[in-house]
C-alpha cells in the first residue's frame, strides 16, 4: 500500500525531474529482471521526483500483463520508499482497472493511465474510460493526453470534480491553446507533466504554462547532464537551456527522426552506448545499427 496519498504524490512528481527507465531484456527478448533492478538502485539515488515503471520508455506496449506487474513490483522493491514510483494502466477499459488494481497491490504511489488500444472516441467515452480507472483505485491518476486519448478542458474539469484521486495532466499533444485553457480553468488542482518526446526541448516554454516538471528519457543513461538541464530550466536560464539544446539535444533528435519507433531505440542506443547495455527493443520496434550506435556515442561525448 502506498504510503502517500493522492495529493502528496501528485505534489512532490512536480518538484523536480522525472525518471521514465528502460525495461532491460535478455536477447531472446525475455525481461532481465536482474540487469533492471541494477539499473533502479542506480537510478534511485539520484534526486529525481518520480519513478515511473514499464511507461512508454519502458515499453508497456509490448509487455504482458504479468509482466508489467513484475516489473512494477522490482521497481517498489529497488527503490524502497526512495522516490514515488507509478505504475502504468492502458489497453482497454478492462485491461486498465486490472493495471490499476494490479499496482496497487504491489505498493506503487500512482497510475500513470496511457491512451487505450487504437480506437477513436468521443469526449463522453474517453471520460467513462478515465473515470472508470479512477473509481478502481485508491492511488492518485495522471492522465496522459495523448494521440487517440485527447481530453478537452471541459472534459478535464468534469473528471476533476468527480473524481479527487486524478491529480495529474501529462501532456503528449503539444497543443499550446489547450494547455493554456486546461490551465486557466484548473490551476493548481492538478500537476502537470511535459511528456512531449525528448521532453526536454519543450521544457521551458512548458514551464511558463505552469508545467513544472517533465518525463525525461535521457536520464535513463545521462542522469547528472539531465538533472542540470532540469535546474537550468526551473532557474529560467535560457542560455543554459539554449546551449544544451543546440549542442546537444537537437542533434539527439536528428538522430531519433530518422526511424520510425526510434524515440524508444535511441534511449536504449545510450544505455549501451555509455556502457549499460539494456537489451534489444522488442519487436515491432528496431534497434540502432552499429553507425547509429557510433554516432550517437560520438554525440554524447563528454557529457558522460
Amino acid at each position: 500500500m502506498s504510503r502517500m496519498t493522492p495529493v502528496e504524490m501528485a505534489r512532490t512528481l512536480g518538484s523536480g525531474l522525472l525518471s521514465f527507465p528502460v525495461t532491460h531484456f535478455n536477447d531472446d527478448f525475455s525481461v532481465n529482471e536482474a540487469a533492471y533492478r541494477d539499473n533502479l538502485s542506480r537510478l534511485a539515488d539520484y534526486k529525481v521526483s518520480g519513478l515511473f515503471a514499464a511507461g512508454g520508455t519502458g515499453e508497456f506496449f509490448s509487455l504482458t500483463p504479468a509482466e508489467i506487474d513484475r516489473v512494477v513490483r522490482a521497481c517498489v522493491e529497488e527503490t524502497r520508499g526512495r522516490t514515488p514510483v507509478i505504475a502504468p494502466a492502458g489497453q482497454g477499459t478492462a485491461m486498465a482497472l486490472d493495471l490499476a488494481k494490479a499496482a496497487e497491490a504491489a505498493g506503487a504511489d500512482g497510475i500513470l493511465l496511457l491512451p487505450p488500444y487504437l480506437v477513436g472516441s468521443e469526449q463522453a467515452g474517453l471520460a467513462a474510460h478515465v473515470e472508470a480507472v479512477c473509481k478502481a483505485t485508491s492511488l492518485g491518476v495522471i492522465v496522459y493526453n495523448r494521440a487517440n486519448a485527447q481530453l478537452n478542458e471541459t472534459t478535464l474539469a468534469g473528471l476533476c470534480e468527480r473524481n479527487p484521486n486524478l491529480v495529474g495532466f501529462k501532456d503528449g499533444v503539444g497543443d499550446v491553446e489547450l494547455m493554456t485553457r486546461v490551465y486557466a480553468g484548473l490551476g493548481d488542482r492538478l500537476t502537470y507533466v511535459g511528456g512531449l518526446p525528448t521532453a526536454e526541448t519543450f521544457a521551458l516554454p512548458y514551464l511558463e504554462m505552469g508545467v513544472t516538471t517533465y518525463s525525461s528519457a535521457i536520464f535513463n543513461f545521462l542522469p547528472e547532464w539531465a538533472l542540470s538541464f532540469y535546474d537550468s530550466v526551473r532557474r529560467r536560464d535560457r542560455d543554459a537551456v539554449y546551449r544544451e539544446l543546440r549542442d546537444f539535444v537537437l542533434p539527439y533528435i536528428a538522430i531519433r527522426n530518422r526511424k520510425r519507433g526510434y524515440a524508444v531505440s535511441i534511449v536504449k542506443a545510450g544505455m549501451t552506448a555509455v556502457g549499460r547495455h539494456a537489451g534489444p527493443v522488442r519487436p515491432p520496434l528496431t534497434t540502432f545499427d552499429e553507425a547509429e550506435l557510433a554516432e550517437l556515442k560520438a554525440l554524447i561525448g563528454h557529457r558522460r
